[in-house]
């Protein structure tokens, strides 16, 4: 699904009630969540304003947005997502990885869902199939969390000399847990002495970079995670003080945040 597409989508499902429903109120309401923080978002808020302007849809003129963020805190999701069923909206949008996605599935099999995740909505048990999702929520992939395998082989190609290698991924989140599974296997294959760090929060990122400075590997992997995204000054800040080599899952990651 297009970027184009995928605006489209999210405005068709949000009016669709309206003409089946002469009751509903006058202007529907998009509820959109995010693991991420509303800062951390501000970028991806604009453009997703945009596309709906782009498809005729006007914030405050003929459609609703209501917007909230976890700010890294994935066990408030469950709860905004009831919070946004019970108001009703007519649509959900998630961002933020699959954990919003996720929660949104498990807290509605009516409302339509439209989410934008980095891993394999199948695999994750969002979509029956890729040709046929069923159900009630479709979407987008960036399949970062998919890659991670591969940016394992790119560090070793990065850093030859490297013998011996680490990766840090959030094991509360599907992404985290698929990565680990995957960079586990990768390593195996390809004969690399690995070790994988966790973290599920800012005390764990600390914790994390603690015990990377005991065993001191030659190079590390950033895994693809909205709690990185969220923590990512942090995050950089440790990797440049461990004077690592690190590849991480977007370029943004090692911006400062905006």
């Amino acid at each position: 699904m297009q970027r184009r597409e995928f605006i489209i989508a999210v405005g068709a499902a949000a009016v669709w009630p309206l003409a089946a429903d002469a009751q509903q109120p006058p202007m529907p309401v998009i509820g959109f969540l995010s693991t991420r923080s509303a800062s951390d978002s501000a970028r991806l808020v604009k453009a997703f304003g945009k596309g709906l302007e782009e498809a005729g849809f006007s914030e405050g003129k003929n459609i609703s947005v209501d917007y909230r963020f976890a700010d890294g805190r994935f066990d408030r999701l469950t709860e905004m997502e009831a919070d946004l069923v019970r108001r009703p909206v007519a649509v959900l949008v998630t961002s933020g990885g699959a954990s919003s996605a996720v929660a949104a599935r498990g807290a509605t099999s009516t409302i339509p869902i439209v989410f934008v995740i980095g891993g394999d909505p199948v695999r994750l048990g969002l979509a029956a199939s890729l040709s046929h999702p069923g159900g009630n929520a479709t979407g987008i992939t960036i399949i970062s969390g998919e890659l991670a395998p591969k940016r394992l082989g790119l560090l070793r190609e990065l850093v030859p000399n490297a013998k011996a290698f680490a990766a840090i991924t959030n094991p509360n989140t599907p992404e985290g847990r698929v990565q680990s599974a995957d960079m586990r296997a990768a390593a195996q294959s390809l004969g690399l002495k690995f070790r994988l760090l966790e973290a599920a929060d800012e005390m764990g990122i600390e914790a994390a970079f603690a015990a990377l400075a005991q065993e001191r590997p030659d190079a590390l992997l950033v895994g693809s995670d909205p709690l990185f995204d969220v923590h990512r000054d942090k995050l950089v800040a440790l990797v440049a003080a461990a004077a690592i080599p690190a590849i991480y899952s977007f370029a943004i990651l090692r911006r400062p945040a905006a």
